[in-house]
């Protein structure tokens, strides 16, 4: 039995308590934390992935792969404007990547932007109109334009708006 922190005595088998127990961060370099953090990924802990490739993108801010992980964990957490401005810095980056103008699309899509969207997934299904994914989302956030602009635009050709009157003479 080991002792705890605070002097209590823990119950569970095992080692003491290391002498960083009270760190911040993990153990580790930032290539051992986006291991980790690929792994919560893959196990469907995307709010603890990005936690962690957080650190390592910020350890590592130039590291394309650490970006997009962090990406995508934050994508799945549900952190859409997070996510839109890591897949932004690897758009800017690196403008021919298709992946990251379809994330970042996703991303501003999700988080209430589809005119920006629909910039970005053109952009994605154009470089790989192979990707059905790509073409499916962007032809959603278009269907989602359209329908947002029959409600609320302008009048359709023909129609009268409500400062205007029709004279039939």
């Amino acid at each position: 039995m080991s002792e705890g922190p605070n002097g209590y005595q823990d119950s569970r088998p095992g080692p003491e308590w290391p002498a960083d127990a009270g760190s911040d961060g993990p153990d580790g370099d930032p290539f051992e934390w986006y291991q980790r953090g690929l792994e919560l990924l893959s196990r469907g802990s995307p709010a603890a992935a990005a936690q962690i490739l957080q650190r390592a993108a910020s350890a590592e801010p130039s590291s394309r792969s650490v970006r997009e992980a962090l990406a995508r964990a934050q994508f799945d957490a549900r952190q859409y404007t997070e996510a839109a401005g890591n897949f932004r810095l690897i758009v800017e980056a690196s403008p021919a990547d298709d992946y990251a103008h379809f994330g970042l699309g996703l991303s501003l899509a999700r988080s209430g932007d589809p005119a920006s969207a629909a910039e970005y997934l053109a952009l994605a299904a154009a470089m790989r109109p192979d990707h059905k994914h790509y073409t499916d989302a962007l032809h959603q956030v278009r269907a989602t334009l359209h329908s947002r602009a029959g409600r609320a635009g302008p009048a359709r050709a023909g129609q009268t708006g409500p400062a205007e009157t029709r004279e039939d003479n």
